[in-house]
Formats: C-alpha cells, structure tokens, sequence
C-alpha cells in the first residue's frame, strides 16, 4: 500500500469502532491462544483498534468501584477471542471475534467444519496423532486403495464416536492420562457419542515409500499401555452391552492439558443429555470398537515391509464435537491395521474458508499498513452482511449452523486458572493482559 493510500484509508476509519468478526490462516508451530496473544499485541498499538479501546475504557469508568478494583492493574485491551482451538500441529480457519464480535463465537463453535487430514497406518499412539507416543503397532502391507475406501463408508451420516482415550477425557477431575501415570483403575467407562459425517471422501491413497509422513519412535510406558488395554476392554463390553443411548456430541468435550490444544475442540455443555436418537433420524452406527480378532494381534505386530506404511488424504465436513483424530484411528481398526493423524487443515469454518476470506498470519509481521486495510475490510463485511449488533433478532443473520449463545465476558484468570476450568464456559474472549489459554474452550484437536 502507497503512502497516500495508506493515509487515505486511516483518515476514512479514524473514530470509526472496528468490531466484529473475521478469519485468520493459523500455521503450525503455534497455538490458539499464542495467536490470540499475537493479534492483541498487534491490535493494542494500532490505530484501526484505539477507538474500541477508548470505548472499553469509557465502559470500564462506569463500573462500580468493585469492578474498577479488580482490574486495577491489569492493562486494558482490545477484547479478542476465538470460535474453536488448533492444535498446534495443526493449521487452518481459525475464526476471531473483536469487541462485541467476541458475542457470536459461540455460532461457529456449533457450525459445522471442513477438514483435510492425512491418516498414516502402521501404529497407534495415546494422543492419535504423529506427536503421541507409540501404544502398539499394526501390520500395513496389506492395505490398498479399495480396502479404505470400502472402510471409509461405514464412517458417513451419523455415527456413534468414541472420544480419543488419553488426550481428550477427564473422570472426576482428572485427565486420563493421569491414571495412566498413577496406574489406576478409571472410576467409569468411557462415553460415546453422537455425531455427524455429512461429507467423507478420499483425495489421495499414498502407497508406502512415496510420501514423507513418518511414524513416531517414541514407545509409550508400561502403565500407559496397560490402562489403553483396560480400557480397550471397557470399549468390548460398552459395545455388547450398549442400550443405544447417546451423550451430546459436545457434553464431554474437556480442556486439554497444558501439553496440547484440541485438534477439534468444542465447548462443554453444563449438563450431560441422554437419550435415544429419535426414529426419524438416520441409523446410527458404532465407530470405536476394537474387534476380537484386533485386540489379541497388534502389540508386536510383524514386520511390516520396509517401503514404510501408506498414508491416505481424506476430506470431510463434520458436526460440532467430532474428533478427526479418532476417526482416523478408527479407520486403522477398520482395515486391520492401527493409524494416527499426521495432518490437519481446517479448509472451512462457517462462511469463512481458506483461499477465499481469510487473513494469512505472516501479514502480521508486516505491520498495520498490510494487515490493517484486511482486518477492516473484513470486520465491515461481517458488520454489513450479518448485522450481528443490530438488534435483538440480529443473530439470526449470521450464516453459521446454530444460533449464538448469550454474550461472554472476557476471562479475568491468570493462565493458571484458567487452565483448571472446563468447556462449560462457551465463549472464547480473552483478557488482554492475562497469558492464558483459550477460553473458548474454557477447545475441542
């Protein structure tokens, strides 16, 4: 941008409230709330953003001297949050709420979402991803093209899911991963859900030897193994014993440890609901299970050939609550063999979509004469299409999925506390000045 141009479109926006929300390109290496944390340092010292700054600070002089006291040394900033976590391995559509943008988060954390992963045969590991460590590992040689594609039919419509055993429950408080640490017996078994493949294709089979994708060295501990046995076990008896009752896709969906962020994360609801899909719906089918014949075969699987394990590239368009990974781990048992994510890509996210309307991280670092033009750009869109503000029935215009919840307050926690609260806190704004973790998982990957 020229220098002209760029005074022209600062004297067009000054006094001017930028709010609302936009989407941003996340890379790997990073997570959710590092990005968030990037955005307000960018944001806090821009001009785009002093008038949202200067109407947060007439806002906090209208409080009662309790609330004036408890933010008395904290920086005042721009209020930012996202729709939905990342994990850092993973890139794609991260969703950002400005200001009272922060309000409607909620419609894009319950819309549905498009995803591109790679599933890599050939081990499992407890976190079902290329960064866990290795559970047990699976004969590969035998796989083709036609053998996925036929797995891959019985994950399509509505299926019942079982959530990813270490990374992504808490019993009681606890990540299971602790008892795996303490070796102790889980207090319940583990919960599937309902949820949605509304799209499922294969965009690439990769035979062993012709990509780059890598199996992890590391081999996970003896308690580890042995509580993903017992619960393994718990699996074969929920499986025969199964009443065809199912939890909400989003009911257990906890906060990640400190160690990772969801790959595909969604709120917690405050209350678990139970009951049968109604008659009208689809046919639900049973996604988790490890077969008999599976479970006796794959600790020490035989060597498999030495081109390496093939890998496939799968597309899908999922509901609110699904697990990428454990479709993926799924699709292992399901060819007789173990898998791990080892890539993810969120193409799309509510009407945002890579490509299309989306900014790209690196333009950060090129400073507001690149970035700022976008951002403002794309908040007007948002303001101007969807009138989120507008009115009491304005939400309804937001092209997502579901309606937004009620407007959430930015988390006043330090990181600490923050990383103790559960997804019963939907929303995912954040606090300027706190180094703390996403609240709007406070995910799902």
């Amino acid at each position: 941008m020229s220098a002209r141009a760029g005074h022209h479109f600062w004297r067009m926006t000054q006094g001017k409230i930028a709010e609302g929300v936009f989407a941003l390109h996340k890379p790997t290496g990073i997570t959710s709330a590092g990005v968030i944390r990037e955005l307000q340092r960018n944001f806090d010292s821009s001009d785009l953003f002093q008038p949202l700054l200067d109407a947060q600070r007439a806002a906090i002089e209208k409080e009662s001297h309790n609330q004036q006291r408890k933010r008395r040394n904290k920086k005042i900033s721009v209020k930012t949050g996202h729709g939905g976590t990342l994990d850092p391995m993973a890139t794609g559509v991260l969703t950002i709420g400005i200001g009272k943008g922060t309000k409607v988060l909620q419609s894009f954390i319950d819309s549905t979402k498009t995803y591109d992963t790679v599933v890599l045969f050939g081990a499992q590991t407890d976190t079902y991803d290329r960064e866990g460590k290795i559970l047990k590992r699976g004969p590969y040689g035998h796989i083709t093209k036609d053998m996925v594609e036929k797995a891959l039919s019985q994950y399509r419509g509505k299926i019942m899911q079982l959530p990813p055993l270490y990374s992504a429950l808490k019993m009681n408080g606890k990540p299971l991963y602790e008892y795996a640490r303490e070796g102790k017996e889980l207090p319940r078994e583990i919960q599937k859900r309902a949820v949605e493949v509304k799209e499922l294709e294969m965009l690439e089979f990769m035979p062993g030897g012709t990509h780059e994708h890598k199996l992890p060295t590391e081999e996970a501990g003896s308690a580890e193994v042995d509580v993903a046995e017992r619960l393994w076990k718990l699996e074969r008896e929920q499986e025969t014993t199964t009443d065809g009752s199912a939890t909400s896709p989003s009911a257990e969906k906890r906060k990640v440890d400190e160690r990772k962020d969801d790959l595909v994360t969604e709120p917690q609801g405050t209350k678990r609901r139970r009951g049968s899909i109604s008659a009208e719906s689809e046919p639900v089918k049973m996604s988790g299970a490890l077969s008999t014949e599976q479970a006796g075969a794959e600790s020490k699987a035989a060597d498999a050939p030495q081109v390496g394990p093939p890998a496939v590239r799968l597309r899908m368009t999922v509901t609110s609550g699904f697990y990428v990974r454990s479709l993926c781990h799924d699709l292992g048992e399901a060819v007789g063999s173990q898998a791990i994510m080892a890539e993810l890509v969120r193409t799309r996210q509510g009407q945002f979509e890579l490509g299309k309307n989306v900014l790209e991280y690196e333009d950060l670092a090129k400073g507001e004469e690149v970035w700022g033009p976008q951002v403002s750009k794309m908040l007007d869109k948002w303001s101007g299409e969807y009138r989120p503000f507008a009115g009491s029935n304005a939400e309804s215009n937001i092209a997502t999925e579901q309606k937004p919840v009620a407007p959430i307050e930015p988390a006043a926690a330090p990181a600490e506390a923050a990383k103790e609260a559960t997804e019963k806190k939907p929303a995912a704004s954040i606090e300027p000045t706190v180094d703390s973790v996403e609240t709007a998982k406070a995910e799902a990957l």
